[in-house]
């Protein structure tokens, strides 16, 4: 086809499937397929134009034609476009009717839309779409196919959109095919959350299962739904539970459920089979493997063994024990006293001589003269009589029995000025200028009475020199004779150190080898987390040990070696996996090394599937080697990818509880929740308390059994003689087991029975009660589980104090049915049962049904608790009694309520009515009358420890009606 020649091509020809054009002397081609439309032609006045337009800006324009060539030619180019498009489709028809019925049964599918399945569509339909679809012309195809073509290409464009469209659908007809299946797979129908979570099959699904909401019905249903389908075989799904009763449990309830024979194994069975396929034999099992007691033995024998032994790792390991044993926090890194002397209290501060401290420097001090031979008094009362108005017998922190020394320990700090002069510093809370003015008293009274004084200072452990300025200002007065390694380290046995420190050693082992980490892993660690010379103390005593541990299984393997082998072989391929869907039971407890092996059998192939039931709040064996980290990020570590999307997975709450009614869950869901990195949950109560569920039953010392006693005895009056009821007590330790067989003969009509707060998971009764919730390093929280070192081996850092002792008392909580009582110290109680009493207190008084006040110190922020003294009087006085002293009576007149001020007031009132003048020095105290050297006047009756006074006389107390 020729034309004039303005401005576009000279001549035009169809050859086969190519357009060639000729301008001047230049001569291109164009494939058909790059035309994306029929030709077009139109008159002109020196004849016609030809344009054919293409997938380029340009299109191919022929001026200047005769018309009737022109259009002739047209028609020619459209009928070899049209049967070139056609061509291009029915040669992959096969390909293409494949793929349509793969994206048209999205609509209705069959089977549940996993990312897995259907990214496997999504790729073959892009690569589908660039080398046929998206080449072709809609007009050429006619509208049936162009139709057809546009339903594959709508999916390739919106892939998202259609795949959780396809999920929905499926989800609402498989639940109601399966209805009759669901109602009667156990003994009562599944909820609509546990129907729906056994119907979800993403490549990962996690089911949050709080306490008491059918996890093991879910787990059940899921298995025999799996087999009853026919979407899986028994032989290709995986059963995995934590204990081997439980999975024995679980095997018996799918057969006896639905007739579907299916084994549940261990995490260890099934690691110990791979290795024995691989290797044709297995290896013998480390003595200690399945038994804790004698791991922690095995550790303290190693201790023992290296202290007599080895030197330098005595001299490491007794450094840790007197310097490093407790985390070294000082009073600058808290803003108030209450949480300070909290913390101390919680530590229990003990010397390796015995005695309490009051700071970790003093115990620092303490532990030093100690390991070096120094005898010493820890407060003694000075040798000379000191008269102060005001002041109670002076105390110096240290004397030394020998040559009569004294050491003072002063809580100051160095600051430099603008001006560059330097003053001392006291913590946050402390008067600055009473501080101060203290320690020139002090001073003052040792040089008057002739006595020597040694003084160290906080600014000397800031920079790490306190004990050896310590040494070298005691070097000319006292000779260091130190103590042997050995008989120091019996020493520490005897106190029971030794135990915590074995057990710490012994989580931190398991959870080093279960994540594969270094010495080096570790200490690079320390150094981000700021953990300080106390990570180095504690790595230079774990390294040997570790080292020995080793050794001494002598080609044995433990149970963390026995995983890590079987992962190896999964992801080597040396183990053939036949496992497609993979159910993991109690998911919380899962760790680093578990967490290797189900993603090693997961990625052998490409449509297998993780199904893990758990709940994080349950998360309490860490010193099992358990990483939450695992469950909180469940899609990075196990989700499915689909349209260049990650960590792809379902999350379904199971949410209803069957077990405790609403005061008892919601308490315990609000506790456990105060910990932001738990996965929040949505909870249904199993019915709803009609008077308080929750109890709280204050014990003073040695009167344990008597509380106790008076409980039963309360719950047996409620019981009924039909059935017996119930009742759980719980110890966060075994060795607060009571005397059973006596309990239970003295109340017939109960069912009692004891555990640890771990052994209990799973269990419930209709009457909990946790026994010794008192405070302390081996109280509740205790500080061994969630020790920070923890962190060097743990891929996430547990930021929030006691995260790990906090799901523990959320165990405890939620075992109970009806009611759940808390024994506790009433000098001492445990810092969580401070906080629920707050908290359940707030939520009473906005009910109006507050029964408990709970009064606050003035002086620090602690709780007063009220005391009987010997006269039968009754006082309130600080629960840091060894830190704050403060100290009130009652009520002169009613002789029971305290007094309090009211804000604003210049009268302190009590419930009783009566009020008293404010003392002017103190928050807490009130004005009464004394009789003094000039008369009669009005002074705190925190006297001496307040010296606020006021002149004039006092006159009956003013009361109100």
């Amino acid at each position: 086809m020729t034309g004039l020649l303005f401005g576009g091509a000279r001549t035009i020809e169809l050859d086969g499937d190519i357009v060639q054009v000729t301008e001047r002397s230049r001569t291109s081609t164009i494939s058909l397929a790059d035309v994306v439309a029929v030709p077009a032609v139109r008159r002109t006045l020196l004849g016609a134009t030809l344009s054919i337009a293409t997938g380029s800006e340009e299109s191919i324009i022929l001026r200047g034609a005769n018309r009737r060539d022109a259009l002739a030619f047209s028609n020619h180019v459209e009928k070899a476009w049209v049967e070139y498009n056609i061509s291009a489709l029915e040669r992959e028809a096969d390909r293409f009717s494949s793929l349509r019925a793969a994206v048209t049964a999205l609509a209705r599918p069959t089977r549940y839309p996993a990312a897995c399945a259907i990214q496997v569509i999504l790729d073959e339909a892009r690569s589908f779409d660039d080398a046929v679809l998206s080449k072709l012309r809609m007009e050429a195809i006619g509208s049936e196919a162009a139709s057809l073509v546009a339903e594959v290409r709508t999916f390739v464009a919106e892939p998202r959109r259609i795949r959780n469209t396809a999920i929905e659908t499926f989800v609402i007809a498989e639940l109601e095919r399966w209805k009759d299946f669901f109602d009667t797979i156990e003994s009562k129908p599944l909820t609509h959350e546990q129907r729906l979570s056994v119907v979800v099959d993403e490549d990962a699904t996690l089911v949050l299962a709080g306490a008491g909401s059918g996890k093991t019905s879910v787990i059940t249903a899921k298995a025999a739904y799996l087999a009853k389908a026919g979407i899986r075989s028994p032989e290709e799904i995986l059963l995995l539970a934590f204990a081997k009763n439980a999975a024995e449990e679980m095997s018996e309830r799918v057969q006896a459920r639905s007739g579907v024979a299916l084994a549940a194994r261990t995490f260890h069975a099934l690691a110990y089979d791979i290795i024995g396929l691989v290797e044709g034999s297995k290896p013998a099992l480390a003595r200690h493997a399945a038994d804790d007691a004698l791991f922690i033995d095995t550790i303290k024998q190693i201790l023992k063994d290296l202290v007599r032994s080895d030197p330098d790792v005595a001299k490491a390991i007794i450094k840790w024990f007197a310097q490093f044993f407790v985390e070294p926090k000082t009073e600058w890194d808290f803003k108030t006293k209450h949480d300070f002397y909290t913390h101390i209290e919680k530590l229990d501060l003990r010397t390796l001589q015995g005695e309490k401290v009051k700071s970790y420097e003093e115990l620092q001090i303490a532990n030093w003269l100690y390991e070096n031979g120094i005898e010493y008094e820890y407060e003694p009362v000075y040798e000379h009589k000191v008269a102060s108005a005001g002041r109670r017998d002076y105390c110096p922190d240290f004397s030394l029995v020998e040559s009569g020394i004294y050491i003072e320990h002063f809580g100051v700090r160095r600051q430099t000025m603008p001006d560059g002069s330097e003053r001392l510093t006291t913590a946050p809370f402390v008067d600055r200028e009473q501080y101060l003015a203290g320690i020139d008293w002090k001073r003052e009274t040792h040089s008057a009475y002739e006595t020597t004084l040694i003084e160290t200072y906080s600014y000397e452990r800031q920079e790490g020199r306190l004990l050896s300025s310590l040494a070298d200002k005691l070097a000319p007065h006292v000779t260091a004779k130190p103590r042997p390694p050995a008989e120091i380290f019996d020493r520490v046995v005897e106190m029971k150190q030794v135990d915590n420190f074995s057990q710490l050693l012994g989580t931190f082992l398991r959870k080093y080898k279960g994540g594969a980490y270094s010495v080096a892993d570790c200490e690079t660690k320390a150094k981000k987390l700021n953990l300080g010379r106390r990570a180095a103390a504690f790595l230079s005593v774990f390294e040997p040990v570790f080292e020995e541990y080793e050794k001494r299984l002598e080609g044995r393997i433990d149970f963390e070696d026995m995983i890590l082998r079987a992962a190896r072989y999964a992801e080597t391929g040396r183990f053939h996996s036949p496992f497609r869907h993979i159910l993991v039971d109690e998911f919380q407890d899962i760790s680093q090394s578990r967490g290797k092996l189900v993603k090693a059998l997961k990625a052998q192939h490409q449509d297998a599937r993780v199904f893990a039931v758990g709940d994080d709040w349950q998360s309490i064996f860490r010193f099992a080697g358990s990483d939450i980290h695992l469950m909180r990020h469940f899609g990075d570590e196990f989700g499915g990818s689909f349209d260049g999307e990650s960590g792809l997975h379902r999350t379904v709450d199971l949410g209803r509880t069957f077990r405790s009614i609403d005061q008892i869950a919601f308490a315990a869901r609000a506790f456990v929740l105060k910990n932001p990195a738990q996965i929040e949950k949505q909870i249904v109560p199993a019915g709803k308390a009609t008077e308080p569920a929750i109890k709280f039953v204050e014990v003073t010392a040695n009167e344990g059994e008597k509380k106790l006693g008076e409980l039963l005895a309360s719950i047996s009056e409620m019981s009924s003689t039909s059935e017996r009821t119930s009742v759980l007590l719980l110890g966060r330790y075994r060795f607060l087991e009571p005397d059973l067989p006596d309990l239970q003969k003295r109340f017939p009509l109960l069912r009692l029975s004891f555990k640890t707060i771990h052994a209990s998971k799973g269990l419930e009764a209709d009457h909990v009660v946790l026994l010794k919730a008192d405070g302390g390093r081996t109280g509740f929280p205790s500080e061994t589980v969630d020790d920070p070192l923890l962190s060097l081996v743990s891929p996430e850092i547990e930021a929030f104090e006691n995260a790990e002792e906090r799901r523990v008392m959320y165990v405890a909580m939620t075992r109970a049915r009806r009611t759940l009582t808390i024994l506790a110290s009433k000098s001492r109680p445990s810092s969580f049962v401070t906080e629920l009493r707050k908290d359940l207190a707030a939520e009473r008084e906005k009910s109006g049904t507050a029964t408990h006040v709970v009064h606050e110190c003035g002086e620090c922020g602690g709780r007063l608790v009220d005391v009987t003294g010997e006269d039968g009087r009754r006082w309130y006085r600080c629960e840091h009694v060894r830190h704050c002293g403060n100290f009130l009576p009652a009520c002169p007149a009613c002789e029971v309520a305290l007094p309090r001020r009211e804000d604003g007031s210049p009268e302190v009132s009590c419930k009783c009515g009566a009020k008293y003048p404010t003392c002017p020095e103190c928050r807490d105290g009130w004005l009464r009358e004394r009789s003094g050297r000039y008369g009669r006047f009005l002074s705190c009756v925190r006297f001496p420890a307040c010296a606020g006074k006021s002149k004039g006389r006092a006159t009956s107390p003013t009361t109100t009606e």
